[in-house]
């Protein structure tokens, strides 16, 4: 694919090894490596066909899990000692490590949040109805990997359709683009599996899948989850539209 994704914000190996953790209600100080390890290379397979950049540094990570993988696969050795060493140590002190860091960084922002809201700003009449009713409802912005667990939940369970068409259908990013700014002028949100239920193949679902993030980085638009790991709605960006 030509169309190669560059992103501002872009999650990590470590952060996405957390994300499977979460996602598979997983303790962190015991990780059953072979299933997170095979997740983690379906999401490596997914970002192949995606041409995201920083795919090399999520290939060092899978790398590290599958020498970790075949170290857990080995007999024990009968003279080695009975505390010998568990081969997930350290990927798992690196994994806390890097999970406090962030924590961290989410209690500085928050409070970051909370000084801003002590000097307000006066705002017009329809601002203010605007922030009370989106305070009405708790939604949060998905990460990339919610984003790509939806893609790969939508192609495992649609299958190409058959067709017997002699012209080929030709899918382009930018008119993927312009068809879901249009879909927003008329619906307040949209459901990404809706989006990727109305594609007649994988090959159009992964340019939707791209148009979307391509939007995500312009700040056209956001998209948002009622609960962790919920079904993704995407809507347009309110600030991006106040700032314009």
């Amino acid at each position: 694919m030509s169309y190669k994704v560059q992103l501002e914000k872009f999650e990590g190996p470590l952060d996405l090894l957390l994300y499977l953790i979460r996602k598979n209600d997983i303790d962190i100080c015991d990780i059953p490596i072979a299933a997170i390890t095979d997740q983690y290379m379906a999401y490596i397979e997914t970002m192949k066909l995606l041409d995201l950049e920083v795919i090399g540094d999520f290939l060092v990570m899978a790398a590290t899990l599958m020498q970790i993988k075949s170290r857990m696969l080995l007999p024990p050795d009968p003279l080695a000692a009975e505390d010998a060493v568990d081969p997930r140590d350290e990927l798992v002190q690196r994994l806390q490590e890097y999970q406090r860091f962030k924590q961290a960084a989410e209690d500085l922002k928050t409070r970051e949040a909370g000084r801003q809201d002590l000097f307000r700003r006066v705002v017009d009449q329809e601002q203010l109805d605007q922030l009370r009713e989106d305070a009405q409802e708790v939604t949060f912005e998905a990460s990339l990997f919610d984003l790509i667990n939806a893609l790969n939940a939508a192609m495992g369970h649609v299958q190409d359709k058959k067709t017997y068409n002699i012209r080929k259908e030709e899918y382009t990013v930018e008119g993927k683009i312009h068809s879901i700014v249009h879909l927003l002028l008329d619906r307040q949100r949209l459901s990404l599996m809706e989006l990727f239920s109305k594609a007649a193949s994988k090959q159009e679902m992964v340019v939707t899948f791209i148009a979307i993030l391509e939007l995500i980085r312009l700040r056209e638009i956001v998209a948002l989850q009622r609960r962790q790991f919920d079904d993704i709605e995407i809507v347009r960006n309110s600030a991006n539209e106040t700032a314009a």
